[in-house]
């Protein structure tokens, strides 16, 4: 599984990639701006994201206007990765009913409420067909 994490602070960056990392490879964006450009960078090297980590409250772009974009982009795609959707979690700490219908209308799969908590983040991987079950560690 190929990830985008798309947040400006360390800590929550950090904390994701480590439970990512796990499954796959794991890009960082720190902006929307440079989120933006790491998705097509990926489509223009026909090695697009599976998942991207997406917070709201960004520098540049919000993550409201970064799902926007990349929906939009998805939308307008041709050649091999036409009609295919990258799954977006948009991961948070608002968790007001606002951002919540703006993010699931703009078509974003999940919504998760900082702080991450692992075993979630595993459970909507699983349930969107992102990773197989996890066997536990011993």
């Amino acid at each position: 599984m190929k990830s985008l994490i798309v947040e400006d602070e360390f800590t929550s960056r950090m904390q994701i990639k480590y439970f990512l990392e796990e499954f796959g490879y794991c890009d960082i964006a720190i902006n929307g701006l440079e989120a933006i450009e790491a998705f097509k960078m990926a489509i223009k090297l026909n090695k697009p994201y599976d998942l991207i980590c997406l917070d709201i409250k960004l520098p540049e772009k919000d993550g409201h206007m970064v799902l926007k974009e990349i929906r939009k982009m998805e939308e307008e795609m041709e050649g091999p990765q036409s009609g295919k959707t990258t799954k977006i979690f948009m991961t948070t700490a608002m968790g007001d009913i606002k951002n919540v219908n703006d993010a699931y209308y703009h078509l974003c799969d999940e919504y998760l409420v900082k702080p991450i908590e692992k075993g979630k983040l595993v459970e909507k991987l699983i349930e969107h067909h992102l990773i197989s079950v996890v066997k536990p560690k011993l």
